[in-house]
């Protein structure tokens, strides 16, 4: 039972006992809980008993924002293959012009930290799928071999991705050069800033959740964002102002960035995100 695995969980890293746990809502990673220990305290606890989410790989995430970066972020307090005990944070999905602003503030802040290649040090996840991340000096080649055409072929081979419309982004792919450019340098981004991975209060950021990181074209962010409406003017005018928006996102990349998260989803949920990805390789003539 889960519950157990959380008790003995929290009895090893506390020294205490667990008096309640109550579902939460959660991501694509494992069960997740409000654990309420014997002592009042709260933390988060999220459950794989099939030990297939990656939660090391997501308290590894944490970890690395907590210590690269001033983005807000859960405290990791323990992981396993099974369990992953971390800070709660009260807040809530709801953002007004104030948030926007200080979401932007935090974004661009986390963009301006770079490193000398594409990817990271080691894989992440995206949800709980693996995110391959091999150290590239070219953006374009990164985006086009470990983005697009890796997200495609998953998709296909799981089934929900048919040969045709791989075929199609497989064409797009080809021409990545010609469509997007190289940025000055690569950003760590947060990789997954939908609403619910983003809570607010009292006028600010509270915490960005179930991180996604890698370095890249800090674009990618700016993109999901838009996807999913995460933010609205007031973020995008804020995050100008600090760092600037190149011409052609609006116009051209931000559609192809938008192809790889509209592909994740197809892979989890397939439905109508399959006719998002076939409208947009038919805007690129593809």
């Amino acid at each position: 039972m889960a519950e157990g695995i959380v008790a003995e969980g929290i009895e090893a890293s506390f020294g205490v006992r667990l008096l309640s746990a109550r579902p939460l809502g959660g991501g694509c990673i494992g069960e997740v809980y409000r654990a309420e220990l014997s002592d009042g305290s709260v933390v988060v606890a999220k459950v794989d008993r099939a030990g297939e989410s990656h939660l090391e790989r997501e308290a590894y995430m944490l970890r690395y924002l907590r210590e690269e970066s001033d983005l807000p972020v859960p405290e990791v307090y323990h992981y396993s293959k099974e369990l992953l005990l971390m800070q709660f944070v009260e807040g809530e999905s709801s953002f007004s012009s104030e948030v926007e602003r200080h979401a932007a503030e935090l974004l661009a802040g986390l963009h301006g930290i770079t490193a000398d290649a594409y990817g990271h040090e080691r894989d992440t996840l995206i949800g709980n799928l693996n995110q391959p991340n091999p150290p590239t000096e070219s953006w374009t080649e990164f985006f086009r071999e470990h983005r697009l055409l890796y997200m495609a072929k998953l998709a296909h081979e799981a089934g929900r991705l048919p040969s045709g419309d791989l075929e199609r982004v497989e064409r797009l792919a080809e021409r990545l050069d010609g469509l997007i450019e190289e940025p000055e340098r690569p950003s760590l981004i947060h990789g997954d800033v939908w609403s619910g991975n983003v809570l607010a209060k009292n006028g600010r950021i509270a915490a960005f959740l179930d991180p996604a990181i890698y370095y890249a074209d800090p674009e990618m962010e700016l993109a999901f964002i838009s996807l999913f409406d995460s933010f609205g003017d007031t973020f995008l005018k804020r995050y100008e102002e600090l760092r600037g928006i190149r011409p052609g996102f609006f116009e051209t990349r931000r559609d192809l960035y938008n192809l790889y998260p509209l592909l994740v989803h197809v892979y989890f949920f397939d439905g109508g995100y399959l006719g998002s990805v076939r409208d947009t390789l038919s805007r690129f003539g593809f």
